[in-house]
């Protein structure tokens, strides 16, 4: 079904799609690609936060529900080299780094409806040459849709006619009991490193182990198992470069019973819990839990991170699926 759902502030008409299946249903925006709703049969609370209304997504400081790129994640001041050139990105953080494609990103557009079914919905955006300092054309494909396996999957690709960057995810943030805090949520993550930060929460170039560690989630365990909702704003490294779909993640709710397993090709999984975020919506902090597969952050900088360059010719391919289920 597709609806509308109001006007952005340039008059652009923004649609509301609603897909559905094996009593999963979720809720897509044509601007920024968004998931703005996911509800399973049973369970009245959205299993995603998110707004209401149009307005505050069209600002949506915290990406909620967002498609993001040409490049998720951060960029260390806004720069890097490609084949001998230095680009300068857009630098739309406080620090002067760049973060989710600047401020105009992916995030931030208005996403055409290809085509729409009961199940599944393709949007496509074509990002100009230049656009938030990056070189060439990038048309981009994302396919939602509700699978067998009552996961909701997120299919994306992209091609350029210029060598580029492009790292894209889904900012999804969760919460399975509709609380207002995640602090009973557990979390399983299939990784054995991570990347530490610095203080800008940039990376510091070297994977570390996270045995012995607050990041050792290989065991699933509570997110306040030290007696605080610890804060999480960090890379969890899944592999060196893209592979076959595989389960990363596990989140899960005692109080609801539901859990979300997290399927990705990708090679990172970015974990933001919001402890340190300064809201200014009606979400308070620690409400929902991001996890956002994607390449690593800062990689056109550090060269034995999994490449995000992208060259005329190839294909980019995203895949995730979010799989919720039912515990005893």
């Amino acid at each position: 079904m597709i609806e509308t759902w109001g006007h952005a502030s340039d008059g652009t008409l923004v649609k509301r799609v609603t897909i559905s299946r094996h009593g999963l249903t979720a809720r897509l925006l044509s601007f920024g690609a968004t998931l703005q709703d996911l509800r399973i049969e049973g369970h009245k609370p959205s299993l995603v936060m998110g707004y209401t209304t149009l307005t505050p997504y069209l600002t949506n400081p915290n990406y909620f529900g967002s498609t993001v790129g040409r490049y998720a994640n951060r960029i260390k001041n806004g720069r890097f080299t490609l084949n001998g050139e230095i680009i300068q990105l857009d630098q739309n953080t406080q620090q002067g780094h760049h973060l989710h494609g600047g401020r105009f990103g992916s995030s931030h557009r208005h996403w055409q409806i290809v085509e729409a079914s009961k199940h599944e919905v393709l949007l496509k955006d074509v990002l100009p040459d230049g656009h938030m300092g990056y070189p060439g054309n990038l048309s981009v494909m994302s396919r939602f849709k509700i699978e067998d396996d009552c996961s909701l999957s997120q299919t994306i690709t992209a091609h350029c006619d210029a060598p580029t960057l492009c790292n894209y995810t889904s900012h999804n943030y969760f919460n399975l009991d509709g609380g207002g805090d995640i602090r009973n949520h557990r979390l399983q993550v299939s990784a054995d490193h991570y990347l530490p930060v610095d203080d800008d929460d940039i990376p510091d170039g070297c994977a570390a182990c996270v045995e012995g560690t607050r990041f050792d989630y290989k065991d699933a365990k509570l997110l306040n198992e030290d007696g605080a909702c610890t804060h999480l704003d960090h890379n969890f490294c899944l592999s060196q470069r893209p592979k076959e779909l595989s389960q990363a993640a596990v989140i899960s709710s005692d109080k609801s019973k539901l859990r979300c397993e997290v399927w990705t090709n990708q090679p990172g999984l970015q974990i933001f819990t919001g402890g340190s975020n300064p809201h200014n919506d009606s979400h308070s902090a620690s409400t929902g839990i991001a996890l956002e597969p994607q390449g690593w952050p800062d990689a056109p900088n550090n060269p034995e991170f999994p490449t995000t360059v992208l060259n005329p010719g190839e294909e980019y391919f995203h895949e995730t699926r979010f799989r919720i289920l039912r515990q005893a």
